[in-house]
């Protein structure tokens, strides 16, 4: 497809790098002749200097010409006028980020009267992914997801304890005939090999037959189900994130406080969440902390404008010990340094748009469903096809990246769970698992030759 991204910030940046791993073709239009080069730098892209809010500009691409235009400029005012105006000279989708309460409270409206065809909010993509686990304590529904004749199983390792301190080549006849696709540590989501051992505290993401995994469901669900006690959360950080949560929490009957270091926007949020209580102040003065009981809360959520803060907050929260940690990362060389933290989940909120942005392009192609889980990795159904990558040589050839598995193939009546020497068919039906850090990986296997 032929892509136009207006917008070279962190977002477009992202879906830059998620494009082109698919072989698409990319022009980027930005007013910045430095955030440009930058990109240029990087990436074979078109660049166009420019602001795409002027239709010339628009008119000198041939806008017509290309598949989708996607608008992600720091403006939702902006976003909403190219979008409109890039339909009306003939572009056939056009995507918008809107990120603003006041628009997404209208969003049904303004995507059809702006024909609009998606609309990407990073604020409310991450505050749900927030909501659900604080809420539900699974990323999946009722803790399975079934997919053909396969299912896969969210299961806490406590509930299967002779797994526990076992690497995965010795558990043998304790977990037969089922894939252990992913692992859920310390708020980090890995993909485990052989030598990956099992911890006390694990969550387990278990792929086999629906039969199967559904006789150890039945077994282990005995001796105990994850359901959430969460019913008093902190939040640090009122902006749009902090917003969304918060109403999404109290909603669900959680009581909710929100620390923000900024009074107007204090009034602002107290005037728009009325069973949310809302403190001006800096969530990193501990004796603030301690004077609002943080010790007794059940959960803690930072997501204020700052990595870093939100880094030191979390590990704050964790030496009062608060159960459940949740923090916003959105720069990826920071994952190494949250892995000693003890944070309960980690979510990147540029990663969860670039995936559902490539599911949108994608909903009339070879993927059939994707789940993101715990907002850091993603299970994807596709229709092999004779011209993907993935279709060429066995697994072992392929050279499968570290943060992308293949779980499990269906080929007619069969279900496989794949090995080296496995070769994907055309026309198979194949469940894969990505890290959404790993989602250019991803697509590089099911772009075309």
């Amino acid at each position: 497809m032929k892509i136009v991204i207006v917008g070279a910030g962190k977002l477009g940046t992202i879906f830059t790098q998620a494009l082109l791993s698919s072989e698409h073709e990319v022009t980027v239009i930005d007013i910045s002749e430095e955030r440009l080069q930058k990109l240029t730098d990087r990436y074979d892209i078109r660049p166009v200097e420019g602001n795409a809010v002027q239709i010339e500009v628009l008119k000198d691409i041939n806008i017509q010409n290309y598949d989708v235009l996607i608008s992600t400029t720091e403006s939702d005012e902006m976003n909403i006028v190219i979008c409109h105006f890039a339909k009306g000279l003939g572009c056939p989708r056009v995507v918008a980020r809107i990120r603003a309460p006041e628009h997404v409270a209208q969003e049904d409206f303004i995507r059809r009267s702006m024909n609009i065809d998606y609309i990407i909010n990073p604020d409310m993509a991450c505050a749900k992914e927030i909501a659900n686990y604080l809420t539900q304590k699974y990323s999946l529904a009722g803790g399975k997801l079934v997919s053909g004749r396969t299912a896969i199983l969210e299961i806490e390792i406590d509930l299967l304890p002779m797994l526990i301190d076992k690497a995965l080549k010795d558990i043998g006849s304790d977990l037969k005939d089922v894939l252990i696709a992913a692992v859920s540590r310390n708020g980090k989501i890995i993909i485990p090999n052989g030598s990956t051992i099992l911890k006390a505290g694990d969550t387990l993401y278990i792929i086999g037959l629906e039969k199967i995994i559904s006789e150890i469901e039945a077994r282990i669900r005995k001796s105990g189900r994850k359901n959430t006690k969460v019913k008093r959360v902190m939040l640090a950080g009122g902006g749009k994130t902090g917003l969304y949560l918060a109403k999404l929490l109290s909603q669900s009957g959680l009581s909710v406080k929100i620390i923000e270091t900024d009074r107007a926007r204090c009034e602002l949020l107290s005037q728009q969440l009325d069973e949310v209580l809302v403190l001006n102040g800096d969530a990193t003065d501990t004796s603030l902390l301690e004077e609002e009981n943080i010790s007794s809360m059940d959960a803690f959520v930072a997501v204020t404008g700052f990595d870093e803060e939100n880094l030191l907050l979390s590990l704050i929260a964790k030496r009062y010990g608060v159960e459940d940690v949740v923090t916003k990362v959105s720069r990826n060389s920071y994952a190494p340094l949250t892995e000693s933290l003890g944070v309960d989940m980690i979510i990147n909120p540029l990663e969860i748009c670039s995936s559902t942005l490539l599911r949108f392009l994608e909903k009339e192609g070879s993927v059939i469903f994707s789940k993101i889980i715990q907002g850091q990795a993603e299970f994807v159904e596709i229709v092999a096809e004779s011209s993907m990558i993935l279709t060429q040589m066995p697994l072992a050839y392929l050279k499968l990246p570290t943060g992308v598995l293949i779980a499990s193939i269906f080929r007619g009546n069969d279900v496989i769970i794949p090995k080296g020497d496995t070769q994907v068919l055309p026309g198979d039906r194949v469940l894969m698992l990505s890290l959404l850090s790993s989602t250019a990986d991803l697509q590089a296997l099911l772009k075309r030759k």
